[in-house]
């Protein structure tokens, strides 16, 4: 994965300057925007309060009216069928997932089309006491626009709209590029209606090129476009030794307490260098760029002293080798704690599976790791599995070429190619569903926005270039016959 040079003929310079100005014109409402749909809390959780993500796709729906590309009556709001129980059901019975927005403006005159997708939804805030200021109140300070989701992923939805409106403006109703806006409502959720989604609406999601705008940046001066995506599997996994909780005193020393084989199935799951040792999971051969281990504790906020685990270059461990995090254990309080031994406790795991290699298979290899290493004839349970799999993207078609070029028009240096350590499950379901589709992921975060994390944030500048990158991508597409 490399610096990228350009591979296809530059913009006209007149349509360049023109899209530039209208992109640069559009910024302060497109900053507004942005930031009152922070203010929007869109939790998609099933414990979270559903009005809010409701609330967040009619002004996601207005925004898409707002941009002059669709007819009033092509922009819906639309729920799908999920599996699982939700609050809400549909005349048949069917349980439905969060509302996604839908907008579809018809190619002409043999023109591509493109879809565009985002998702409106945010993660849960989290402590409010590790925020430097309200999560749902955007604040800017300096270059960044602080708050839950203004960077993942409304700042992507931004994008969509803000480069629509400047393509409106200057093509208006000559415009022949086929269009369709694709806003997800449960993506932190796990988009458990996607696939139902795809299904029904394929006629209108049919499309030459997909660009997934939920992605981040080399840095906040050099533009990505990610070609590779880790997938991924998370678990609830209990381990029970015990009929019930029992003085430690008394027993302590011969009977196991849960904890015991918990903690040490965990540690089996890594050698003594942090690799994931779990046979059968699978790592991607392929080049990376150079990164040291300075650059790594930087970026992400190693402490002092502390060591990065795991063997290879730096973002092979990252994009292209598996890991395994245990991302939540339940167990007494240290405030809570008395002096029992512990009959059961549980932890949440999350497996980061290698490109290439399919979420159901490096699932049964973990099964089988843990079922074979659980200690003291401990009981063990696994469940609440989710899968989703990775994805390698085809850089040689024409859109990549396309793309490539816009961006370095749009942030005045080339793109790098890189793969990416976090999972877009959806991307694969994509590209199962339109197989003859062209895929670009691209998006709008950096290496400082600590998506999913307290103190979110957008780097304008940032969001500035994605637009004009965007624009011109479109732009282009619209001329290509």
């Amino acid at each position: 994965m490399t610096d990228t040079d350009q591979h296809s003929s530059a913009t006209d310079p007149a349509l360049l300057d023109a899209l530039r100005e209208h992109v640069q014109g559009g910024l302060p409402t497109t900053i507004a925007d942005l930031s009152a749909l922070v203010r929007l809390p869109s939790v998609s959780w099933s414990a979270f309060d559903p009005a809010h993500v409701q609330a967040s796709a009619e002004a996601v729906a207005d925004l898409a009216r707002s941009t002059g590309v669709f007819a009033e009556d092509a922009v819906r709001i639309v729920r799908s069928a999920v599996d699982g129980d939700t609050a809400t059901a549909d005349a048949d019975g069917r349980e439905l997932g969060q509302p996604a927005v839908l907008a579809v403006r018809p190619a002409r005159n043999g023109r591509p089309t493109v879809v565009l997708y985002a998702h409106h939804d945010v993660q849960p805030q989290g402590d409010d006491a590790l925020w430097d200021t309200p999560p749902f109140e955007p604040t800017l300070r300096g270059d960044r626009l602080y708050g839950r989701g203004a960077s993942d992923d409304k700042a992507g939805v931004m994008t969509h709209v803000a480069s629509l409106r400047a393509l409106h403006a200057q093509f208006g109703d000559d415009l022949e590029l086929g269009v369709v806006l694709f806003v997800e409502g449960e993506e932190e959720f796990g988009s458990r209606s996607f696939r139902t989604f795809l299904r029904e609406q394929r006629e209108h999601l049919a499309a030459d090129v997909i660009v997934v705008a939920d992605s981040d940046n080399w840095s906040t001066e050099v533009p990505s476009i990610t070609v590779s995506l880790r997938g991924n599997v998370t678990f609830k996994l209990a381990v029970t030794t015990l009929e019930h909780a029992s003085h430690s005193g008394m027993f302590g020393g011969a009977a196991p307490d849960a904890v015991i084989p918990m903690v040490r199935l965990l540690a089996s799951l890594h050698d003594d260098a942090g690799s994931v040792a779990v046979e059968g999971l699978t790592a991607y051969d392929a080049d990376v760029p150079e990164r040291s281990d300075a650059e790594l504790a930087s970026d992400a906020a190693l402490l002092e002293g502390v060591q990065p685990v795991g063997t290879g270059p730096v973002l092979s461990r990252m994009w292209f080798q598996p890991s395994i995090t245990v991302t939540g254990l339940d167990v007494p309080s240290v405030a809570n704690a008395s002096n029992t031994l512990l009959p059961t406790v549980a932890a949440r795991v999350s497996v980061r599976v290698a490109p290439g290699q399919s979420a159901t298979d490096a699932y049964a290899a973990v099964e089988r790791h843990l079922r074979a290493h659980v200690p003291f004839g401990a009981k063990l349970e696994i469940t609440e599995v989710d899968t989703g799999d990775g994805f390698l993207v085809d850089t040689a078609g024409w859109a990549v070429q396309e793309a490539r070029t816009a961006m370095h028009e749009g942030w005045g240096n080339p793109a790098v190619e890189q793969g990416i350590g976090g999972s877009i499950p959806f991307v694969s379901d994509l590209a199962a569903e339109f197989p003859e589709a062209q895929i670009l992921v691209t998006g709008v975060e950096d290496p400082d926005t600590r998506a999913h994390s307290p103190n979110e944030s957008q780097h304008l500048g940032v969001l500035h270039r994605a637009i004009a990158s965007e624009t011109i991508l479109l732009a282009r597409l619209a001329t290509r016959a």
